[in-house]
């Protein structure tokens, strides 16, 4: 009978030694949180604050020899499948036209520039930014625009890319068309959503003989819109190609 006790006496001694070193060693980290998944560390944090920001595109334009040389030159444009790859200019001091008949460099020219009006900002942030260019018999300025009235070319050639300094702007080409020669700034105000969104269906749906609509561009009037107009041998029109803004791409 006191052999019983004495092992009885030892298994509970072994059993209490047990719980109390697990106790000691298992409890300590639970409570303290050591093993929480969701626990920043320092470590964690030198780690994400040493990761590096995306390195941002070049862009193909230099804008400051450019403006160097005039500083009217405020953009590029350029239409995949065309002639059209050129600076765009805009007088602040001087006839609202004048880059009608005047080159980039400002000296007189019977083609002109390309170029926009007061009406627009520089920095194509207007629902309709209107970009003018003559019909040249040598294909030159907004000349090559008219390959649009064929609807093979339309369907194939879809983009015009306007280059600012620190930005690269895609607009998909969604309608082509001969509209009349009313100015189209001074004869819609844009800021009115109304009056745009009106606007933007009749480029959607224009009545004209000549005219081809990329069907699935979606177009409100909460997006930016591009108007390319250029004249019409002969006719007192205008051909237009415009273009949806959707993309903007940041550069050095």
């Amino acid at each position: 009978m006191k052999n019983k006790k004495t092992v009885l006496i030892v298994c509970v001694s072994v059993f209490v030694i047990a719980t109390i070193s697990f106790c000691a060693y298992v409890l300590p980290p639970l409570f303290s949180g050591a093993n929480k998944p969701n626990e920043v560390t320092s470590s964690d944090i030198s780690s994400v604050e040493s990761t590096p920001e995306p390195e941002l595109p070049d862009n193909p334009i230099d804008f400051v020899s450019l403006k160097e040389k005039n500083p009217d030159i405020y953009a590029w444009i350029k239409v995949p499948g065309t002639k059209v790859d050129y600076p765009v200019l805009r007088s602040n001091d001087k006839p609202e036209d004048f880059y009608l008949n005047h080159d980039e460099n400002g000296k007189y020219k019977f083609a002109g520039s390309i170029y926009s009006q007061m009406y627009n900002t520089d920095d194509f942030t207007d629902p309709n930014t209107v970009l003018y260019g003559h019909n040249m018999n040598n294909g030159s300025m907004f000349a090559s625009l008219h390959s649009f009235r064929k609807a093979s070319f339309f369907k194939e050639n879809q983009y015009i890319y306007i280059y600012t300094p620190g930005h690269i702007l895609t607009y998909t080409i969604y309608s082509a068309y001969r509209y009349d020669n009313r100015h189209i700034l001074y004869s819609f105000d844009f800021t009115d959503k109304k009056v745009f969104a009106d606007y933007i269906e009749m480029t959607k749906n224009p009545k004209s003989t000549i005219v081809n609509v990329r069907d699935g561009v979606e177009v409100t009037a909460d997006d930016r819109i591009i108007t390319l107009s250029t004249c019409i041998t002969n006719d007192n029109y205008r051909y237009l190609v415009q273009g949806v803004l959707t993309d903007d791409t940041l550069t050095k």
